[in-house]
């Protein structure tokens, strides 16, 4: 009797776990974008100055969203023998931005001195996570953070829109304010 119980209750388990299977629902169609209503980045522009070692380097107005791929395309694309190694490619621009080309991680540019880390003051809109991440209090999860801000706002306007962003509170923001600029 027992076992007969016991086997009852193993194959009521199993029909349970079996229908407990989740099932694939279908998405719902994509919604066309219609051609005759542009949005409004497409009809806005950043101004980025590509540097480096690039064919042609300047000034350039692109449209909202452009990445920095496209910026080093409108410059004629990279010199000859010059590596993009340190660049993020996928990156959205952010207007007034400069973008050097063929920068080594560390070397400092002829004729700019180098500075010390715990004195150096980080530009929000240009600075890597790496570096955001020297700032005090700033780990890796809060330094993409900020930098997801930047991303998602067209970069920073004032060093107060630190305070927007999720996990700096206004301790964590008296440590950074004097460290950081826009």
């Amino acid at each position: 009797m027992l076992l007969a119980v016991g086997a009852l209750a193993i194959v009521v388990a199993a029909f349970f776990a079996w229908r407990s299977q989740p099932s694939p629902e279908p998405l719902p169609p994509p919604i066309p974008i219609s051609p005759s209503s542009p949005s409004p980045s497409a009809t806005t522009k950043v101004t980025v100055h590509v540097a480096g070692k690039i064919r042609k380097p300047g000034v350039y107005l692109l449209p909202s969203g452009a990445r920095v791929t496209d910026a080093v395309t409108a410059a004629g694309g990279v010199s000859r023998g010059a590596s993009t190694g340190s660049l993020n490619l996928a990156r959205r621009l952010i207007d007034g931005e400069q973008i050097v080309v063929g920068a080594t991680m560390g070397a400092a540019a002829p004729g700019v001195p180098v500075t010390d880390p715990a004195t150096a003051v980080l530009d929000l809109n240009s600075a890597t996570t790496d570096q955001l991440e020297q700032l005090p209090g700033v780990g890796e999860v809060l330094a993409a953070r900020i930098a997801e801000f930047r991303d998602s706002h067209g970069g920073f306007t004032t060093v107060d829109q630190l305070r927007e962003v999720s996990g700096i509170g206004p301790r964590k923001y008296d440590e950074i304010k004097t460290k950081v600029r826009v």
